[in-house]
């Protein structure tokens, strides 16, 4: 049996909200994998569904540009929020995305070497480095392209922490920009319930099976409660079956085909996401602050 870490117990408590013990006694079940004993609390009915993984950690900016049938979106990074608002950061931040979407560059290297008037991006993140005094990088980008017929919609949350750029077939911009608003709200996962893998309805399938199987439900009313929570899953993940956040009545496939249009694609950035924060005792901080 695998050694069970006070991390380990942390970690899965901090995804799934159960007690100490519970936490324990999954991670004993599943031999200290993280994965298994979400499974394991699930299907006890101790613990939700986890959620997509969020840890919002470094500071910066998403930004967006948009030119013509090309639109970029990008994430800049700081080391404090206090530099992320900065105006020399920000319009950094901006030459980024708007060079990047004017040059479409392959990867982040090729994207590093793109020319500004300040030489190349590296350069100018280098320069914005030094006069902020704190490390600045380009951390991600995704350039979007969109047919004639098409339409961008774009979202920046809290002045960029969060970004959203979505593309529709027929409506127009008004209604692209609802819908980028609700994405970068609700952070669904996928466009519609076809894009989601084979693999994760099975898994979700089998996991809401034996849940309901330990509920002491009744075989032959089994099937039918594990449909009806597989639906409410596919609402919570999938983009076109959610509830619309600007008429819950409805959901967004649904309010982008009264306005004569139909969804194609999302992107959505949240400043610092999946980069797990360094974590120090308090105590050690101050006396590093003290001998520093």
């Amino acid at each position: 049996m695998a050694k069970i870490t006070a991390q380990q117990v942390k970690d899965l408590r901090d995804q799934t909200s159960v007690g100490m013990m519970d936490a324990k006694k999954a991670l004993v079940a599943s031999d200290g994998d993280i994965s298994k004993a979400i499974d394991y609390l699930r299907e006890k009915g101790i613990a939700k569904a986890e959620k997509k993984s969020s840890n919002v950690a470094a500071n910066g900016l998403a930004q967006i540009a948009i030119h013509d049938n090309v639109a970029a979106i990008v994430e800049v990074n700081s080391e404090t929020d206090f530099v992320a608002t900065n105006d020399t950061f920000k319009d950094l931040a901006n030459k980024i995305a708007d060079t990047i979407a004017l040059n479409n560059p392959a990867d982040l290297d090729a994207a590093l070497k793109l020319k500004t008037d300040k030489g190349t991006i590296d350069d100018a993140i280098v320069e914005t480095t030094q006069v902020m005094s704190e490390k600045v990088s380009l951390r991600r980008f995704q350039v979007v392209e969109k047919s004639d017929k098409d339409v961008f919609g774009s979202y920046l949350h809290n002045g960029g922490q969060i970004g959203a750029l979505v593309i529709l077939e027929g409506a127009d911009q008004e209604v692209a920009k609802n819908v980028a608003m609700h994405v970068a709200a609700v952070n669904p996962e996928f466009v519609s319930r076809d894009d989601i893998p084979k693999q994760r309805l099975d898994h979700e399938r089998e996991v809401l099976k034996k849940e309901a199987l330990n509920e002491g439900k009744p075989e032959n009313i089994v099937e039918k409660m594990v449909d009806g929570r597989l639906r409410k899953f596919l609402s919570e993940i999938s983009l076109a079956d959610q509830e619309f956040v600007m008429d819950s009545d409805q959901t967004v496939s649904q309010y982008v085909s009264s306005k004569g249009g139909s969804l194609k694609s999302f992107v959505r950035f949240e400043v610092g996401e999946g980069i797990e924060k360094k974590e120090q005792n308090f105590e050690d901080e101050v006396n590093s602050q003290i001998n520093g």
